[in-house]
Formats: structure tokens, sequence, C-alpha cells
């Protein structure tokens, strides 16, 4: 079977984490960093040969500092990300090809460094999801109503049941994404906001696996507090078993 790697991609400088005195992927709970809770799950994960991570350049030789402290196994590499996510995955996808990593069907997990509530489960099944029908995408219910706004006005009502709230990771053949990824180039497209966005306007199909619903993107100080409190929930459910 064709390998599967991981790309985790930190390229963000936390802007909206107001009062950090650095980027939100190094931040830490329990003494670990946010980054550090989103490799364990990938190192832990069967299905995942490698990883390379791309990081805000700034931040390298601090992330590479972390890395060494952990003796990760299946990290091989932290690279300079760009200006873009779109950019800086693409130097992911870029590293692997340069360094003859993957086959042109191996799978390709493509995840947020700041997405740490992701388990084991749900990287398998999208990875088999990507091998065996085409990209995927991790997705939750929606839980609360989804109304089309326009001028200050709601012009409609989405039905609920048939919504989903995009997370990550994405899943992907490596010779699509990667040729998905040169087209944009060409074309001068910076500004696709993720890789199924991409897959899906250059026609493929996406295909969806559910995740947990508390796989949020750490983006606010909020969003801190959310993950905090499921890490205390966890920790109280061993006591209290």
């Amino acid at each position: 079977m064709s390998k599967t790697y991981a790309v985790i991609f930190a390229g963000g400088v936390g802007s909206r984490m107001s009062g950090a005195d650095k980027p939100k992927q190094f931040l830490e709970l329990g003494g670990e960093a946010i980054i550090c809770h989103v490799i364990d799950k990938f190192e832990e994960a069967p299905c995942v040969d490698g990883i390379v991570i791309v990081c805000v350049e700034g931040w390298l030789d601090y992330l590479r500092d972390l890395l060494a402290q952990r003796g990760y196994h299946k990290v091989l590499a932290s690279i300079p990300g760009g200006e873009t996510g779109q950019e800086s995955i693409f130097n992911g996808l870029s590293y692997i090809k340069r360094n003859k990593l993957a086959d042109e069907d191996s799978v390709i997990l493509i995840h947020d460094g700041v997405r740490p509530l992701i388990d084991c489960e749900t990287i398998i099944a999208c990875a088999e999801s990507a091998r065996n029908c085409g990209p995927t995408a991790t997705v939750a219910p929606a839980t609360e109503t989804i109304v089309t706004v326009d001028g200050g006005k709601v012009v409609g009502v989405t039905d609920r049941a048939k919504c989903r709230l995009a997370r990550a990771p994405q899943g992907f053949i490596f010779n699509e994404l990667y040729g998905a990824h040169l087209r944009a180039l060409e074309e001068g497209r910076r500004d696709f906001i993720d890789s199924i966005s991409m897959m899906s306007e250059y026609g493929h199909e996406i295909f969806v696996v559910d995740g947990p619903e508390e796989n949020i993107k750490i983006t606010t100080p909020r969003d801190f507090l959310t993950f905090k409190g499921f890490v205390d929930l966890k920790e109280y459910e061993q006591i209290w078993r």
C-alpha cells in the first residue's frame, strides 16, 4: 500500500490572539505547545508514515528546539512557510516532491497546526477515504441555524441537516493535489482558503468523513479557553470513571 504523509502548517502569527507574546501555535497548555498536541496525534496514528511541518519563518528555530525535546520519530522536516496558507501548503508538498518521499498515489493529509483536538480515528478515516474515494474533508455537524443575509435582511434559511462545518485534516492523493497547486500558480490564483476549495474549483468531487465536534481551530483567546476546557474534561473523566 502507498504511504501516507501529513503536512501540518503553522504559518500564522496569531494577530487575533490579543496579549500573546508568541504565535498561537506555540502557546502552551499543560506545559506543551499547541502544535505539539497536534503532532502527538499524527505521531500516534498508525496510518501516518511521515510528517512535514511548515512554520512561520521567524520561529523555525524555536519549533526545531521543541521537536528535538519531544524526540518525534515521524517528523521528517520543519521548513519555512509562505505568506499565505496556500503557499505554506505548497512549500510542504514541494519538499515531499523534491525529496521523492511520496509516490503519485500516496495520500497527503493537510492539517492546521492550531487544531489540536483531532483524534487518531478521524485521521485514519480521512486517509482511507482519500485513498478509496477521492479528496476528503473532515466535517462536523452544524448545530445552529444558518441563514443567508443580503442588505441587512435574511433572504434564505438553509436546512441545517444538510450543513456541515469544514474542519481538518483534509485528505488527497499526492499527484492530484500537487497538480492543482501548480495550476493555481500558473493561473495566478493565490486566494484559495484551503485545498478542498481549490480541488472543488478545479472540478474534483469532494467526499466527507465525520470528525469530533470539538475539533476547533484555535484563533482567539476564547478558542484557547475552549481547548483548555476539553482537556480538563478528559482529565476529570479519568478520575470519575
